[in-house]
């Protein structure tokens, strides 16, 4: 491998597909403090959080596979030490030799630290300053501007952190990752007051055959159709988010069963009747309604057969996750 690309300003690791690392450089491992024979041929996610495995597996995998790229994921690794690593994530799928590998760039978020390090180092300042008034008069006033500022840059810096961890970058809709912490907040909800809760998982029906038809700007001129159509049908308290190529997922706090299925209807309704990029797309809609048996894993997985069943039914329809066990 290039000497260069060895000690380059970022982190570069090489994995299979399956996610087997197959090269780090240098600077990948200083990052981690590993050592190379502690990491090759070992599985990516054996240095991320459970959290982070979680949704390495269920967007990056997937969108990976399905536009060959992923941009800007927010991601934290582990250290040898257990430490907290943040960092930005760019992947591409590429061949070397006849074999398909994955190139992911990571970009160690130093920035926010550095601003919270220079704040500190003001504040010190500020201190030894007010020991000598006599000189420091004058400083102390400058010292004051300063630490205003930077307080004023880390909080842009923060909501931009923010912002990129929770957005989508083509819709700006919510994430996959805000999705989940959300629905965690709702099931600990439920927990302490039954607070009835449901969720609907949406695919666009035949979205590849409008990408092959129309060409992939029209494609994606669609998803972002698709998401105004939802934000505007949905409540100010609902979580509207991309979870991952053309599906979407929407979580509806207080909604039960009876209250879900006719949200969906409109929904898909709306969407039917509603033209995107100068063509018309329909969705399959999957619902699922919080039971006391159920955890965010069971909670995701009934709402996706019942897509799978919306699907096998035709498409452009809603089917509830009840409904698959009461027709048992």
């Amino acid at each position: 491998m290039d000497e260069r690309l060895k000690y380059a300003p970022c982190g570069y690791v090489s994995v299979t597909n399956q996610g087997v690392i197959t090269y780090m450089n240098q600077t990948f491992l200083d990052m981690v403090e590993y050592n190379q024979n502690d990491l090759l041929h070992q599985h990516i996610e054996s240095i991320m959080t459970v959290a982070n495995k979680f949704l390495f597996h269920t967007y990056f995998y997937p969108f990976i596979q399905l536009y060959g790229y992923v941009n800007e994921v927010y991601l934290t690794l582990k250290s040898s030490k257990d430490e907290d690593i943040p960092v930005l994530l760019n992947g591409r799928r590429c061949e070397r030799d006849g074999i398909e590998l994955v190139d992911c760039v990571f970009v160690h978020m130093r920035k926010r630290i550095d601003y919270e390090q220079e704040i500190r180092k003001s504040k010190k300042e500020i201190e030894k300053a007010y020991e000598d008034k006599n000189e420091a008069l004058v400083k102390l006033e400058s010292l004051h501007e300063e630490l205003e500022m930077k307080q004023r840059e880390l909080i842009v810096l923060n909501e931009e952190l923010e912002r990129l961890a929770t957005t989508d970058g083509l819709t700006g809709l919510k994430n996959r990752r805000y999705f989940l912490e959300e629905l965690n907040k709702n099931i600990t909800l439920f927990s302490s007051s039954q607070s009835p809760f449901s969720l609907l998982i949406i695919d666009v029906d035949h979205f590849k055959k409008i990408n092959d038809t129309f060409g992939h700007l029209t494609g994606d001129e669609i998803l972002r159709g698709l998401a105004k159509i939802m934000t505007s049908i949905s409540r100010e308290i609902d979580i509207v988010a991309r979870y991952g190529g053309e599906e979407f997922i929407i979580l509806l706090p207080h909604m039960d069963k009876a209250a879900v299925k006719q949200q969906a209807e409109k929904l898909r309704s709306a969407i039917e009747k509603t033209k995107c990029a100068d063509c018309f797309a329909t969705v399959s809609i999957g619902a699922a309604t919080f039971t006391d048996e159920d955890t965010d894993i069971s909670i995701l997985a009934k709402a996706d057969t019942a897509l799978y069943e919306s699907k096998n039914e035709g498409r452009n329809r809603v089917t509830h996750a009840d409904e698959l066990v009461e027709n048992r």
